[in-house]
């Protein structure tokens, strides 16, 4: 068996990508067929020995898309997204011409129904210059639907072909109801009645909502492949080599498994690699979620993209190319993108047989009339009266309308949800997994606990200031911070010196000789560590980090410094248990502290130790089970998780990766706004249900009545007039009920 990727062209709505899986997946030997819409890639599967790939282009072809065989390079990424920003901005300038056109034209033509009729120019009035009125309407309905002619280029082919999608409906509806308006303007000098009959606004409107809410969906389109670029970034282009004691600036792709290569302070860490010489703190914290640098020494292991905080090392590269952990993360991401096919619309769904029955319906409607006797022109307006009642303008705005409500009520309780798709899956979440750090937590490590003996707290924190001045580490900025807010000045320093991998020592001023640090940094220069041992071993136990701080031989105090959960945290976790939503602690911290931090926000289960891999895999693992998956995370390290998960929810005050590879950013970076993430879906869904519901009791009542049933019975024949009357009545009622939305509180 052999598996492939292929980039799908033409594609425009889950209609689109069903109708692909459905035809690859009759193919004699293809085991397994998934198509994502978002990042418009089909996944296949199949016996090679069976189907070839020129088959499966061409039987793809042949229900009207374009399908290539997908390969990776970063010059093709580069183009894609020219390609995308390119289209996006065609999208919108056609959308903003669209509505000049269009806001006249709803002036015009709806203007005189208004309550207090709206002043209309003597040469445009409807009874005394019916022709004007009509030829006007005309004039500015064209522009519109050449500018939204991509319904049409899109929706006829995908009928023709037997794979009617939303473009059909929204080509179909709309060009029934313009051509009957062309035909009506035509007829206006035999008879000026006809000019009650034009249906051009309605046409022009429903174009131009439709084309408002594709280029939302496009706007948001493509920003998992954003991630991966940025992801990609991290590890540097070029790399110190050491040849022959002498250091050259090579490219990255020139390193080969057991070069050396020199990390010097400041710089990113190229490639996967062993420690040969040296020592530094490195910041990991982008790739495996760790608050804090880890101290690196010779026989350490460090990670391509990672930050060398201080120090200076040489590395020994062992892992190039494809197999580096950065490029498996990446891996990992496409991967996940691949298996999370999108939801298909309830509208897509019956698109496929909604279309061709109202043409079958109209079609047969005016033959049985013909049967029985009537003309020509009586059977045409049954024909257009059952095609413009059943324009489906209703469904295709029942969904849409809702989510771009939805999505709105979101952004204002900054909640920023990407898709239709990521609105419609957070109702069905019934697990939520949650990062640690910067999600549960702060992300930033504080000063919780000050020990002293012999030394004022206040005298404590100005030594222990002094002596950290000089350093970057984050703990010696917790250090500071807490040092500046209860006001202790920190003592000038005549020296300084970094000991990479224990802690700091300095020489005060006022030639105090101070080392701060951890434990083995105290054993050495302090003749009295012991007596401090155990109580550093209980703030160890709480999740916290203690550093000695010895002055003149003498350990005076331990500051102690930890990483505090959110103030919302537990009430937000609470929140989701109400729900009846099981909640995960996922970190890749050691599993001390995170049964402390698990314990204090009263999640469900805790899994630490885990590394970027295991995380979607363990996200990979709970969707086995059945369960449906929300992925709330803030770093790097999370973005295959988040891509994994049915729906990946990401801390506003994450990297810009995880952001770019949730569908879900919570800005104000509270958990307490994933509870009203779930709460917005749900009310979003329940609304979008009420909405189809209206749009099909419309079409099952308005379609019979259209098609001429009554007419034995009452002599009642329904003019096309009141059916384009009862379809704008229709969408009005839609959208009117999605705007209910907006007064909702989350």
């Amino acid at each position: 068996m052999k598996q492939e990727v292929y980039k799908i062209t033409g594609m425009s709505c889950a209609a689109c990508s069903s109708a692909v899986e459905r035809v690859t997946r009759k193919m004699d030997g293809v085991a397994r067929s998934d198509v994502n819409l978002t990042t418009t890639k089909m996944r296949i599967e199949y016996d090679e020995t069976k189907v070839t790939p020129e088959l499966i282009i061409a039987k793809i072809e042949k229900a009207g898309f374009g399908a290539e065989i997908f390969t990776d390079d970063a010059e093709k990424r580069r183009q894609e997204a020219k390609d995308q920003e390119k289209e996006l901005k065609n999208s919108r300038r056609r959308l903003i011409l669209a509505i000049i056109f269009a806001a006249p034209l709803l002036y015009l033509s709806m203007g005189h129904m208004m309550p207090f009729p709206m002043p209309v120019p003597k040469a445009f009035h409807m009874t005394e210059h019916p022709m004007t009125f009509a030829v006007a309407q005309l004039i500015l309905t064209v522009p519109i639907l050449i500018f939204g002619r991509n319904f049409y280029i899109h929706g006829f082919p995908a009928l023709l072909k037997g794979n009617p999608n939303m473009d059909s409906l929204v080509a179909i509806g709309t060009m029934a109801a313009f051509l009957y308006s062309l035909v009506m303007t035509i007829l206006i000098p035999k008879n000026m009645e006809h000019v009650h009959q034009l249906y051009y606004e309605s046409a022009a409107v429903v174009v131009t909502l439709v084309m408002l809410g594709k280029y939302m969906e496009k706007r948001s389109k493509g920003k998992t492949s954003e991630a991966i670029r940025k992801l990609m970034a991290l590890a540097p282009d070029t790399a110190v080599l050491l040849i022959d004691g002498a250091e050259r600036e090579v490219p990255v792709e020139q390193l080969e498994p057991g070069n050396i290569i020199v990390i010097r302070s400041g710089a990113r860490i190229p490639l996967d690699g062993i420690i040969v010489s040296g020592s530094g703190s490195v910041d990991e914290s982008m790739l495996t979620g760790e608050s804090l640098p880890v101290d690196k020494e010779a026989g350490s292991e460090v990670i391509g993209g990672s930050l060398n905080y201080d120090g200076l090392f040489q590395v020994k590269v062992t892992r190039t190319g494809s197999d580096t952990t950065l490029a498996k993360i990446v891996q990992l991401m496409e991967d996940a993108q691949g298996k999370k096919a999108p939801i298909s619309k309830i509208a897509d769904k019956v698109a496929g047989y909604f279309v061709p029955a109202v043409m079958v319906i109209a079609f047969a409607a005016a033959v049985i009339w013909l049967l029985t006797g009537k003309d020509f022109s009586f059977a045409l307006r049954i024909f257009v009266s059952v095609l413009v009642i059943a324009c489906p303008c209703a469904l295709g705005l029942a969904t849409p309308t809702a989510i771009m409500v939805g999505t709105g009520l979101g952004a204002q309780n900054g909640i920023l949800v990407k898709s239709g798709e990521a609105l419609e899956l957070a109702q069905q979440v019934d697990t939520v997994v949650l990062d640690k750090t910067g999600t549960i937590t702060e992300g930033k490590p504080k000063v919780i606990t000050i020990l002293h003996d012999g030394i004022e707290r206040g005298e404590l924190l100005a030594v222990a200031a002094g002596a950290e001045a000089g350093s970057e580490h984050p703990l010696a900025k917790a250090i500071l911070f807490e040092a500046q807010v209860i006001g202790a000045e920190a003592y000038k320093v005549s020296e300084f010196r970094n000991l990479a991998g224990y802690g700091v020592y300095a020489k005060l001023a006022d030639n105090r000789e101070v080392y701060l640090g951890k434990a083995g940094l105290a054993k050495e220069y302090s003749n009295n560590a012991e007596d401090w041992q155990e109580r550093a071993s209980g703030l160890a136990s709480k999740g916290q980090t203690p550093m000695y701080v010895v002055v003149d031989g003498k350990t005076v105090g331990i500051i102690s410094v930890a990483d505090p959960i959110k103030e919302t945290s537990a009430a937000a976790i609470d929140a989701l248990k109400k729900d009846g939503v099981r909640v995960y602690m996922l970190t890749g911290d050691n599993r001390y502290t995170a049964e402390y931090i698990g314990a204090q926000a009263r999640v469900d289960e805790v899994v630490a130790e885990v590394l970027p891999q295991d995380k979607a895999g363990m996200i990979e693992e709970l969707q086995k089970q059945g369960k449906r998956v929300m992925m709330v995370g803030d770093g790097i390290n999370d973005a295959p998780a988040l891509v994994q998960a049915e729906v990946g929810c990401a801390i506003g005050s994450g990297s810009d990766i995880a952001i770019d590879s949730a569908d879900i950013v919570l800005m104000k970076s509270d958990l307490m706004d994933v509870h009203r993430a779930i709460r917005l879906s749900r009310m979003t869904i329940r609304n979008i249900r009420q909405n189809l519901f209206w749009a099909f009791f419309y079409n099952t009542v308005g379609i019979p009545v259209a098609a001429g049933l009554l007419y034995p019975f009452t002599k009642t024949l329904l003019s096309p007039m009141i059916g384009g009357f009862a379809m704008s009545l229709s969408s009005v009622c839609v959208v009117s009920n999605a705007l209910r939305l907006r007064f909702k509180k989350l």
